[in-house]
């Protein structure tokens, strides 16, 4: 009787683990209910490759931020898109920031996750959130999970997993070429 309870219990929490195809969730904001703004980083333990970031003070720039764990396989397979990403248009306005959120206690040794930034050759910030702060912030349940926040501070789009790169890429271009950025840099 507990043996089916127990096996069904252990696929939900893999399942929620480490999420290879979950899909995409568009936060389209409408007149009455504008997209929610993004949380604030907190309860960062270390900062890597950049100084201490906040949100207020990319105010202007598109933010791709990526909740990520470094021995997560999902989040592996999906870091080659996030480094194209970065590469391509940061030039043009996109920030990445990286939010490790260790799923395992040696992914909360900071020598480990720097040794991981540096195998991998991530040269974006990237947080170290041992305390799941930020996580919870979001609301997050997933890794990777991508939230794109436009030069407002809000939050237009989730992602969750791997896939729908397309989307996503498609996302970050429009994001990019919005009228409030153009009309920003004119200025």
């Amino acid at each position: 009787m507990f043996k089916p309870v127990i096996t069904m219990l252990a696929a939900c929490v893999f399942a929620a683990a480490c999420s290879p195809n979950v899909d995409a969730d568009p936060v389209e904001p409408t007149h009455t209910s504008p997209a929610p703004l993004a949380p604030e980083f907190k309860g960062i333990d270390h900062w890597l490759n950049a100084p201490p970031q906040t949100l207020a003070q990319l105010r202007g720039k598109v933010v791709l931020v990526e909740f990520w764990t470094y021995s997560c396989i999902n989040c592996i397979n999906v870091m080659p898109h996030i480094q194209q990403w970065h590469q391509t248009y940061k030039d043009q306005g996109l920030v990445v920031i990286g939010v490790h959120t260790p799923e395992y206690g040696y992914e909360k040794k900071l020598a480990n996750l720097e040794a991981a930034v540096k195998r991998f050759g991530i040269t974006w910030p990237v947080a170290q959130d041992n305390g799941y702060q930020t996580w919870n912030a979001y609301g997050n349940q997933y890794w990777p999970a991508l939230y794109l926040i436009d030069d407002q501070g809000r939050i237009v789009y989730r992602h969750f997993g791997e896939g729908d790169y397309a989307a996503t890429e498609a996302r970050i271009r429009q994001l990019l070429a919005a009228p409030s950025r153009k009309a920003a840099a004119a200025g």
